[in-house]
């Protein structure tokens, strides 16, 4: 254990000479205020001072670190100014490493296209104005409150992830990575606020919803007819806006997603109730050239996952996307005759009970589509079920 604290070492400043910590570390101490770390060592009878740094830039538990590197290396007869240099890895800039990083989840089958386009975005809006530049040598806990202090409580959800992904590159690029997380999650969040706190995802009781609806059909914009979709399909707001042409079977009036799109890593097939059929054929006439998703931004990349709920706060709606999940369970439960695993099923929720999961053999396709006609016609204030018409795909 070395002699100096941070006590003594802040109190260090104010008496200019060579403090000494032990095992050869020196705060040397200049008349102007100046401190500068000096590693010095006995070698084959010669005495050799190493710097290791100004105190600006180098903490006493660096510093202690770099002597016993110094150390090391003349003791093992290698030259210890390559052992200071930092690895390569070290230097590179944060946005080179996070580009690397995600480079190499791109073989990750089970994180989809849009999915790394999103994060790419979140890091570009988010992380690079303020790490981007500097090295990945240089970022610490302070540096990353910094960065995500102006989004943390205003966008609390995009801020989680966006520290996911800045911690999750850290970890990929450093050659420390593994021990060095330990360690910097629990200090960024020491230097952060609050959140505020999460309850149950907000709903809106269902009586409420065709009256909602009716105002959300005569609404314009992409995000309007995403969230006309996500409650027609009781679908989650990724999985509408991640959601492509090559999903959808508009003749037999499925939409088919594939696993690496769910939560639960499994394909979900959903029959198309009449009034989602008729949406889907409305994008189709409207599909944008260039992409191939359904509900695509103006630039042609996936709506943001704030674009849905903007509409919500817009129209003054006390409620979130995904709470309309709840509404159709709720509904679902007090308003028809059907076995609850059959809406368990159009919700696409795990089977909780393993042994119960091991037997069961459908995903009750025929029930979920009677189920979903009920559900559009109560949204859309048309009364009960309605036969989907099977007709012609009109997307050319």
């Amino acid at each position: 254990m070395g002699k100096l604290t941070q006590a003594h070492v802040k109190a260090a400043l104010n008496k200019p000479g060579r403090h000494h910590d032990g095992d050869g570390l020196i705060l040397f101490v200049r008349d102007s205020g100046q401190a500068s770390w000096v590693a010095r060592v006995q070698n084959n009878g010669k005495r050799r001072e190493f710097g290791l740094g100004s105190l600006r830039a180098v903490g006493l538990s660096e510093a202690r670190e770099k002597a016993s590197l110094v150390k090391a290396a003349l003791i093992a007869g290698r030259d210890p100014h390559l052992a200071l240099r930092p690895p390569k890895e070290m230097t590179r800039t944060f946005r080179e490493a996070a580009l690397d990083f995600l480079a190499a989840k791109s073989a990750d089958a089970k994180i989809s296209d849009a999915k790394r386009r999103q994060s790419l975005s979140q890091l570009k809006s988010y992380a690079f104005p303020a790490l981007g530049k500097l090295q990945v040598q240089s970022i610490d806990a302070d540096a990353i409150a910094r960065c995500l202090r102006p989004i943390w409580t205003r966008k609390p959800e995009t801020a989680r992830k966006v520290r996911s992904l800045i911690i999750r590159t850290l970890r990929f690029a450093r050659p420390d990575g593994a021990l060095f997380i330990g360690t910097l999650g629990p200090a960024v969040a020491d230097r952060l606020p609050a959140q505020p706190k999460r309850g149950n995802f907000e709903a809106l009781p269902y009586s409420e919803l065709p009256a909602l609806m009716a105002r959300l059909v005569d609404k314009r914009g992409m995000g309007a007819l995403a969230l006309r979709a996500a409650i027609l399909t009781a679908t989650r707001s990724g999985e509408v806006r991640g959601a492509t042409w090559n999903e959808v079977d508009l003749d037999a009036a499925v939409w088919t997603i594939l696993a690496d799109r769910m939560k639960a890593r499994k394909l979900h097939r959903i029959p198309l109730p009449p009034a989602a059929l008729a949406l889907f054929r409305e994008m189709a006439a409207i599909s944008q050239a260039g992409t191939d998703l359904i509900f695509p931004a103006g630039n042609g990349n996936e709506l943001s996952n704030m674009t849905l709920t903007k509409v919500l706060r817009d129209m003054k709606v006390p409620c979130t996307v995904h709470g309309f999940r709840s509404t159709f369970r709720d509904w679902a439960a007090e308003q028809t005759s059907l076995p609850g695993e059959v809406a368990e099923a159009a919700l696409a929720h795990t089977v909780p009970k393993a042994v119960e999961a091991a037997y069961r053999r459908t995903d009750f396709f025929d029930k979920r589509r009677e189920l979903m006609n009920t559900w559009a016609g109560f949204v859309m204030g048309t009364g009960g079920a309605e036969i989907v018409p099977i007709g012609a795909n009109t997307r050319n």
